[in-house]
């Protein structure tokens, strides 16, 4: 007798990629073995039932520039950055279509010939039709970052919360990676994240997910498995919601 299937905790996710996650162990550029392990990800919990929209960044092929040292002014570079963020996107919709994931990629900027222009209402169809939603080039604006056309979009289609997903397993209150005494936080409200400063996302990310009460979880994406407990409603990684002022009981040592 089969087992009854699992039943998810969350109808919609947004699931926010960074662009240099995909480099794997490269210098730049995509890693495939980490396209084909993100996809079988993305497969385990549409085969739940859940609708998944995705937003990439382009980080691995180029981050826009600060300043204009090297020539390239910030509008400019950041237009060549929502353009490497279409790169990946095709890149992870093809690697999705090989597992058997059907997708559609949207962008913010008009490019009908590789694919479809960001319209709403089309996109929230797609999702229930059972589609993951590619989300492409960022806002369309400069100055803007992948995180917050994450939770722009995130809000626009309704989902339940933003899942982004890392390197490391939530959020510290310090880089885990170079200080080995960082203090990870099990829960955290948007509000001690600004206070603290994180740089879980943006200001304007954050500003955002807070007034509009949108949950975000940050979570270890190279981890197994890890895409699915979320959406099963394990406890993975780190919860960032509007919760009232922190309790320091809620935070962890690694």
């Amino acid at each position: 007798m089969s087992r009854p299937m699992p039943t998810p905790t969350y109808k919609r996710i947004l699931l926010k990629l960074s662009g240099e996650a995909l480099m794997g162990e490269l210098e730049y550029g995509i890693d495939a073995s980490v396209l084909s392990r993100y996809a079988d990800e993305v497969r385990s919990v549409t085969d739940l039932g859940v609708q998944v929209g995705i937003v990439i960044g382009g980080g691995n092929i180029y981050r826009g520039v600060q300043h204009s040292t090297d020539g390239i002014d910030k509008v400019t570079g950041d237009h060549m950055g929502m353009l490497a963020t279409v790169i990946n996107a095709l890149a992870l919709q093809r690697a999705l279509e090989h597992h058997g994931v059907p997708t559609r990629c949207q962008t913010a900027i008009d490019m009908a010939k590789i694919a479809e222009p960001f319209v709403r209402r089309r996109a929230i169809r797609h999702l229930e039709k059972g589609r993951t939603v590619i989300f492409a080039a960022g806002t369309g604006n400069p100055y803007f970052t992948t995180d917050t056309a994450a939770v722009l979009r995130a809000i626009e289609i309704g989902a339940d919360v933003i899942l982004k997903g890392t390197r490391v397993d939530g959020v510290y209150d310090s880089d885990p990676e170079k200080n080995a005494d960082a203090t990870k936080f099990e829960e955290i409200s948007y509000e001690d994240v600004l206070k603290r400063d994180l740089r879980v996302m943006d200001l304007t990310a954050i500003t955002l997910s807070k007034e509009n009460r949108l949950p975000l979880i940050v979570f270890n994406m190279n981890l197994p498995g890890n895409l699915r407990r979320l959406a099963l409603g394990e406890p993975v990684g780190s919860r960032v919601m509007d919760f009232p002022t922190l309790d320091t009981t809620t935070k962890s040592h690694r």
